[in-house]
């Protein structure tokens, strides 16, 4: 994990010389918690994470300039990864569905570990995009209402009720 002071060093070579290799150890450090959120985003489908992940990375790259620092470059990262999402799900809307519907008709066997995984895959599959997000950014992704809602460009009461009902479907389906 890189310091503050590295981050912006590093974003300020991007940003000012085009520093490739800055931008490169930006990707380094970031990479692993962004393919985590599609990850989960994407329901394990790891092809259409890395797509996503790179698409990501490639805007920010040439976005860069643009980036003000109002957020946190992560922040900021997450917000490109979920606009990436949210164009791929729109895009192929009726895949998607199809993805959701086998998904929920895997059978899961083995152990407890195996079983609760797969209870939460299919609980997060019975959400919607952006209670999915919303659930994603503040479980997992371990972000702060207020980051979750910029990430998500809505205010943060529209964020908390999103992560409230996410968090209720969730537990209905899951049954405690």
């Amino acid at each position: 994990m890189l310091s503050k002071l590295d981050e912006i060093r590093l974003l300020s070579q991007c940003a000012l010389a085009d520093n490739r290799d800055a931008f490169g150890r930006l990707v380094e450090a970031y990479q692993p918690r962004v393919r985590r959120f599609l990850l989960n985003l994407t329901m394990g489908d790891e092809m259409l994470t890395d797509d996503l992940a790179q698409e990501t990375f490639i805007k920010a790259y040439v976005g860069i300039r643009g980036f003000k620092g109002l957020s946190s470059f992560g922040t900021w990262l997450y917000r490109i990864a979920y606009n990436e999402f949210y164009n791929h799900a729109r895009r192929h809307q009726e895949e998607h569905v199809e993805d959701i519907t086998r998904l929920g008709d895997v059978s899961t066997a083995g152990t407890d570990a195996i079983d609760a995984s797969m209870t939460v895959k299919e609980a997060l599959s019975r959400l919607n995009d952006n209670e999915r997000v919303a659930v994603t950014l503040y479980y997992i992704e371990d972000q702060p209402i207020k980051q979750v809602a910029k990430i998500m460009n809505m205010p943060e009461g529209s964020a908390k009720s999103l992560i409230y009902r996410g968090k209720d479907k969730m537990k209905q389906f899951i049954g405690n």
